[in-house]
């Protein structure tokens, strides 16, 4: 499971956790301008918008879980099990396989309202990469720094909603949730007023009573009414290491802790890792469940002209700043 948030300081900011079990191996990835994206029914673009990611390369094909292109628009896919629905290759529409939909979406449009142009012709198919990668069932959050969108791919066909709260994670279908917003209209970050009953001396005793009621547990649905509580009065700076830490800390109110979702046969759905991208400057950021310490991979800093992938796996390992002397 796993939780998607949008931020808007002075520049723009997309990120997610990405809550698993076991790993595929991921890391953070750039398919530069000239990198060749080989389409299953919609051939080749030989050059297209740098794009950045978290993404799984299996022969020599980036699987990207989350990217933002060098336009700053940006895109993740969010577990959606139980409610995605892929159909079989259909003519007249741009076919496109769940695994292409970033790269064909981010390669292309620079926008949120260009992206809704391509989705209009798109078909959804069921094509798996291979066949020891199954199709993974998902739904997508694409944002820029003025708006943001949710794709579901159901059985009605294809679903496009304008996602005010810049916030997505799994299960239900992205309405309910959105709908599920309106249980929790008296949470505030003030302090509540006594409204149980005035022949009651009710008083406030402690801070953050404001935020009684906020769902704490592990749920898709509790996850995102938490993030999208938490983004929404989350309050930063405009400097970048203010709105990527901030950013950070929106992401802690969801993430997942070893111990506590046990899924089976010994293994726990943690935070594998955490993003924040500056949409704006091409910067990604993450941290990952065995590192807290915040790395950065810049976009810029590579040959965009180039046609090959650059890689670089995450560090794994816990990185403390001693301030006096050896912890040996």
């Amino acid at each position: 499971m796993c939780t998607a948030v949008t931020y808007k300081t002075k520049d723009f900011y997309f990120g997610r956790t990405l809550d698993y079990e076991i790993s595929y191996g991921h890391e953070v990835t750039i398919a530069p301008c000239n990198y060749v994206f080989q389409f299953r029914s919609m051939g080749v673009m030989e050059r297209h918008y740098a794009i950045i990611g978290m993404a799984h390369v299996e022969e020599d094909y980036p699987l990207f879980y989350d990217a933002v292109n060098e336009k700053g628009l940006a895109m993740a896919g969010l577990n959606f099990v139980g409610n995605a629905v892929y159909g079989k290759e259909t003519r007249g529409k741009e076919n496109v396989t769940t695994y292409e939909l970033i790269p064909w979406i981010l390669g292309q449009c620079a926008t949120v309202e260009q992206a809704r142009g391509l989705l209009e012709k798109i078909n959804l198919t069921d094509t798996p990469f291979h066949e020891k990668l199954p199709v993974a069932r998902l739904h997508w959050i694409i944002a820029d720094g003025r708006e943001a969108v949710t794709v579901e791919s159901v059985r009605e066909g294809l679903k496009i909603y304008d996602n005010p709260v810049g916030v997505l994670t799994n299960n239900p279908p992205f309405d309910k949730q959105m709908f599920h917003l309106n249980n929790y209209l008296h949470l505030s970050p003030k302090e509540p007023a006594n409204r149980f009953s005035d022949r009651l001396p009710l008083q406030t005793y402690s801070r953050g009573m404001g935020a009684i009621g906020l769902p704490g547990d592990l749920s898709s649905q509790s996850r995102f009414v938490r993030a999208a509580f938490t983004k929404m009065n989350s309050v930063s700076g405009e400097s970048e290491e203010e709105s990527v830490g901030q950013f950070f800390h929106v992401l802690d109110a969801v993430s997942q802790q070893r111990g506590c979702c046990d899924v089976g046969d010994g293994k726990y759905e943690i935070t594998m890792y955490a993003s924040c991208c500056n949409a704006d400057r091409g910067i990604y950021y993450y941290t990952t469940y065995g590192n807290r310490q915040i790395t950065a991979v810049h976009l810029h800093g590579e040959n965009l002209q180039s046609d090959s992938l650059a890689r670089y796996p995450l560090i794994e390992k816990e990185q403390i700043r001693m301030q006096n002397g050896s912890c040996v």
